[in-house]
């Protein structure tokens, strides 16, 4: 079982995390990343199922058109884990291959 970051150890990890933050209200990150339209928002999506799978560590999401909307938890940890702190970096490296900084 991963084992979930204590305050400290999140608040520095996301320092290094452009455009992540903390979930007001729940032990979360999260960040909303938007695309110049839906076929690329679909896209981002695609590779970055393939890399969650890989991982066997889900987002949970949310697409409308252009937009993708990510929170990332650890369930079975209570909060957010070196798995949120691996996946947040995969979707931006992702994003920015898509030219979404």
């Amino acid at each position: 079982m991963a084992v979930r970051l204590s305050a400290e150890a999140r608040k520095s990890a996301l320092s290094g995390l452009a455009g992540w933050s903390e979930t007001a209200g729940r032990e979360a990150i999260a960040r909303t990343f938007v695309f110049k339209d839906f076929n690329e928002a679909f896209g981002f999506m695609s590779r970055a199922a393939l890399v969650a799978e890989k991982s066997d560590h889900h987002p949970e999401w949310r697409n409308v058109y252009k937009t993708v909307e990510v929170v990332l938890a650890t369930h079975d940890a209570g909060g957010v884990t070196a798995l949120d702190i691996e996946l947040a970096t995969a979707m931006n490296a992702i994003a920015r291959q898509l030219g979404v900084a």
